[in-house]
Formats: structure tokens, sequence, C-alpha cells
């Protein structure tokens, strides 16, 4: 019994510390476009995204009940099998942080749980239709849905605000902007921080501390609240980067529009209980507002590597859970092995991190990549956006110049 309380010690301190890493890899999810555009300062965008990660922990437990109760049989789940999952869901997180990609968490983290159930009970043991319907589903539809929202949503932004004065209305949607981040920061907590009080709970139930197809207890919530919201103030200032400027260049009324259709997309699934990857929905939402000012300003080079990224993370994860499993399966002495792998692996990447910092001070300083050519989403978005007055010398026939004053008018650097 002692070893045992050992282990679930051992698995609930690893789970916060991948809600710690969800919080600050995440961060971007609801403040990237804030900071970018200048509607709050770096510092107190984070803060205030803390506190509505926090609050928003104690909104729902759907989610955490289709992990705990639904992903996965319960029997025959040993405690160690969840620390598996937890590495490789940890090590995924910081790998991409480190690169600044802003993958899932969440799926880093269904992942890890698939892997290193199947290494310990087999294929049976998944409930297929769960994975495919809360997870699967959901991570394709999501982006989708958000950016489609955020683009029809964009161009009624500035077709409603054409004849308003310009700097009135920028302040407007700065402060539009802070409110929809608020809302993105609230539904994160309430759909990411449920995904580890599931595992917690999961590992309870396991470990027999709490009977099986139990809620959450009122500890698993604040603690997990609280481990995602001191990740989140520290902020993923590298996935920061790449989501404010690195996607495209947003003015505030792009901003809005891309958090308010992301929030709405979070918060629905939320509520329904899938387990959906607020990074999809925000990416998803970035762009399609990049697309909906005229000339289709996304730079697909990194979108690319941002798809990778995302194709790569349930089968990645899962692979390291499952070899974490294999090891743990040879009793204490492997379960030790692949804890200090852990630490040791987590130290390595934070000092490769250090050699070029970024962090508040230096956020939004991003170099301009060269101009990319024109894509296929390009020449169709271009080609259903009206043409102005008349054409600008320096640009391609197929992409529509604007007016000099028109305020959707894309940048040089921004063009794709």
């Amino acid at each position: 019994m002692e070893s045992f309380s050992l282990i679930l010690a051992i698995v609930v301190v690893t789970a916060l510390a991948f809600d710690f890493t969800n919080g600050f890899h995440d961060t971007a999810n609801a403040m990237a476009t804030t900071i970018s555009t200048g509607a709050m300062r770096p510092k107190a965008a984070v803060a205030m995204s803390a506190v509505l990660n926090l609050v928003g922990a104690f909104l729902s437990v759907e989610v955490a009940n289709t992990i705990s109760k639904g992903l996965v049989d319960e029997a025959g789940i040993r405690p160690e099998v969840i620390f598996a999952a937890l590495v490789g869901a940890i090590l995924w997180n910081l790998l991409t942080w480190l690169v600044g990609l802003p993958s899932s968490s969440s799926h880093a983290l269904m992942g890890g749980l698939i892997g290193a159930t199947v290494a310990s009970a087999g294929f049976g043991a998944v409930h297929g239709d769960v994975l495919v319907t809360k997870v699967l589903i959901p991570a394709i539809a999501a982006p989708l849905v958000a950016g489609l929202a955020a683009m029809f949503a964009t161009r009624l932004t500035y077709r409603m605000g054409r004849n308003a004065e310009a700097k009135a209305s920028e302040k407007g949607y700065r402060a539009g902007q802070i409110a929809s981040a608020g809302l993105v920061s609230l539904a994160h907590g309430t759909n990411d921080a449920q995904k580890t009080m599931g595992i917690i709970t999961l590992a309870l139930v396991a470990g027999g501390a709490v009977a099986p197809d139990s809620d959450p207890p009122m500890w698993v919530i604040l603690s997990a609240g609280i481990a995602i919201a001191l990740g989140t103030y520290l902020g993923g200032w590298r996935i920061i980067r790449t989501m404010g400027k690195g996607l495209t260049d947003l003015q505030p009324q792009q901003g809005f529009a891309a958090q308010t259709s992301a929030a709405t997309v979070i918060l629905a699934s939320s509520h329904l209980g899938f387990s959906l990857s607020t990074t999809h929905s925000v990416s998803g939402a970035v762009m399609g507002a990049g697309l909906g000012r005229k000339g289709g300003v996304v730079r697909w080079s990194t979108a690319t590597r941002m798809f990778v990224a995302w194709g790569l993370t349930l089968p990645a994860a899962a692979l390291v859970a499952a070899i974490a499993e294999w090891v743990c399966g040879f009793g204490s002495w492997g379960t030790a092995v692949v804890a200090v792998f852990l630490v040791a692996s987590s130290a390595a990447i934070w000092k490769i991190s250090r050699r070029e910092v970024v962090d508040h001070t230096n956020v939004n300083d991003h170099d301009t990549p060269a101009e990319e050519p024109a894509g296929v989403v390009t020449q169709a978005i271009a080609a259903v956006t009206p043409p102005p007055a008349g054409p600008s010398e320096g640009l391609s026939a197929t992409i529509p110049a604007p007016a000099a004053n028109d305020p959707q008018a894309p940048s040089a650097a921004s063009t794709v």
C-alpha cells in the first residue's frame, strides 16, 4: 500500500506538471492577437488570462468526465499507465513550445493516454467510438468552423465600420478585443483544465482512491485550476509570437472577430463534453480573420509547419507514452528511470530555449519573411473580393490592389 501511495502521488504531481505546461503552451490561444495588436500590454494580458482560466475551471466537469469515464476502460488501468501517458504529453508540449509551434496540448494528452493504454491492455481498452466522435471529428471541424466564422465576421466588421472614423473605430475594437480575449481565457479554463481533472480522477479510480464513475473531487478541480493559471501567467511567449505575428498581421477588427469566433466554438464544445483543442480553434480563427481581409493575408509556410505538428501530435505522444509504459512495466526501477528521463529531458529543452530568449519585452519582434507566391487559397479569396477603384503597380494581376486609404489593406510584409 505504501508503494502504491507513492506512485499515485507521482501521477498526481506529474498531471499537475502537465497542466502547468498546458497553461503556458496555450496562453497564445487567448492573448496572442490582443498582444500583437497592442490592445493590452503583454504582462497585463497574461495576468488577466490566468485569473479567468482559474475561474473557468469551476464552470463545468463535462470534458473531465469524457476523459475519466469515456475514452478508455477504467478497469485494468494502473497508475503507471497514466504516468506514462503524461510523460508523452509533457515532452510533446515542451518540444513544440521550443520551436514556437501552437500544437494541441489536448491531443498530446489524448495521444499519450491512448498509447500507454494500448501498450498496457491492448487496443480493446480504447473506446474507438468516443475517440472518433468526441476527439477526432471535433479536431477537424473546430478549426474549419472557427475559421469560416472569423472570416465572415471580419468581412462584416469592416463593412459595418467602413464609414466610421478610423481612430475611434480602432479604439472601440481594441476594447472589444480585451473582452473577447477574456472570453477565450474563460473558455480555455473551462475546457483544458478539465482534461487534467479527468486524468487525475482516472488515476484515483485506477488506484482505488475514489469510486468508479465519480466526478472530480473539489481538491482536484482547485489544484488543476491553479496549475493552469500559473502556467498561463508565465506566458508561452514563443507561441504567442507565432500566433500573433507569424501566421498573419492582424488589425484590431480582425483580432476581435477571431477571438469571438474561437470563444463561441470552445464554449459550445465544453457544454457538449467534446475534448476540443483550443489551439486548433484559435489558430483556425486567426487564419480565417486573415483571409477575411482583402488579399488573403496568411503566411502559408508557417501554417503548413503548424498543420504538420497537428498531424504528428497524437501519434508522437502515443509512441513516447507506449515506450514509457513498456519501461514502467519492469517495476519500480523502470518507473524511476522514466521519471529521471522526463526531468532530464525537460531540463535540456529549457536550457536550449535560453539560447534565444523570447519574453514579454520582445514578443512582438518578428522578422518579416520573404514574400511568398500566391497560392490556391489566396487566389480564390482574391477572385471573390470586389476590386478597388484602380489597380496599383507592382502587384500581381491575380490579386486586386487595395486603395491607399483602405483600412483593410495588407502591408507588403504580410502579402502572401
